[in-house]
């Protein structure tokens, strides 16, 4: 296939051309070739790089932790660093489920509470959001106290 352009790299990798754009700029993707009238010239190698990086982001890593994975694979890395920063994710992955658990649950509490109908004084919904349930420092609260 030889040398891409921006446009073609960017449909390869299913992205848009600025994401293209920015992923350069942000130094995940390696400085293109250009030529003679200064369009970008990209390897066939960037596009599987650019399909890591949307794969790796649909997985919740950070920009930055992509650059790591990135580097990690550029040089040669071990694989206890790569797992331990996909564990790392993966233990934030999990926190956000259990608060997103609770968060559910005092909803659906709140919810069943309601009659939804009379007047708003004494609503049970509005008066658990003035007391503050189900917000992530209670449920962080709630977790300490158990």
């Amino acid at each position: 296939m030889g040398a891409l352009t921006i446009g073609r790299l960017a449909s390869a990798g299913e992205v848009g051309i600025d994401t293209v754009r920015f992923y350069e700029r942000a130094g995940l993707l390696r400085k293109p070739h250009r030529t003679a009238a200064g369009y970008r010239l990209y390897a066939e190698s960037d596009v599987a790089r650019l399909r890591f990086i949307r794969r790796a982001k649909a997985l919740g890593f950070s920009l930055q932790e992509i650059a790591e994975l990135l580097r990690l694979n550029d040089g040669g890395g071990r694989r206890d660093a790569v797992r331990a920063l996909a564990g790392k994710r993966l233990a934030e992955i999990e926190q956000k489920l259990s608060e997103l658990g609770h968060m559910r649950d005092t909803l659906r509490h709140l919810v069943d509470h309601c009659r939804g109908n009379g007047p708003l004084a004494g609503c049970p919904i509005i008066e658990g959001v003035l007391r503050g349930e189900g917000s992530t420092g209670s449920a962080r609260r709630a977790r300490r106290s158990a």
